[in-house]
């Protein structure tokens, strides 16, 4: 499971221009299983941004980089993104409008590892 970051961490981390990132789950449609993340970053100076995507489960035990599979939506290949002039309106837009939890986010890379957990987890 992966290290989650408390929330002086991620606004250190924000102010530092490093992103943040939480593991939203699954959602399971006829056919096929969809994945969703967000990746909250430092723009610039005072502006903060909240992507949020959405990909194909195409992963398996020899390939579990999600950063690499087709979205559901390829004409956002950045992730559906909105900015905000603080760390604090990045945070709670995330928790509104895709229900990100506070006490869940982590260091860029470590949703592959909450994915690898879960998806080798199922078999």
């Amino acid at each position: 499971m992966a290290k989650y970051l408390a929330d002086d961490q991620i606004r250190t981390r924000l102010r530092l221009g490093k992103s943040v990132e939480q593991w939203l789950g699954v959602v399971q449609e006829t056919g096929y299983t969809i994945l969703r993340w967000l990746s909250i970053d430092k723009e610039s100076d005072e502006i903060f941004s909240v992507a949020y995507f959405e990909s194909f489960d195409e992963g398996n035990e020899d390939f579990l980089d999600i950063y690499a599979f087709s979205l559901v939506d390829p004409d956002e290949p950045f992730g559906v993104i909105n900015t905000f002039s603080s760390i604090s309106e990045a945070l709670e837009f995330a928790e509104v409008t895709y229900k990100a939890s506070p006490l869940k986010y982590t260091a860029v890379g470590m949703i592959q590892e909450e994915y690898k957990s879960k998806k080798l987890n199922t078999r």
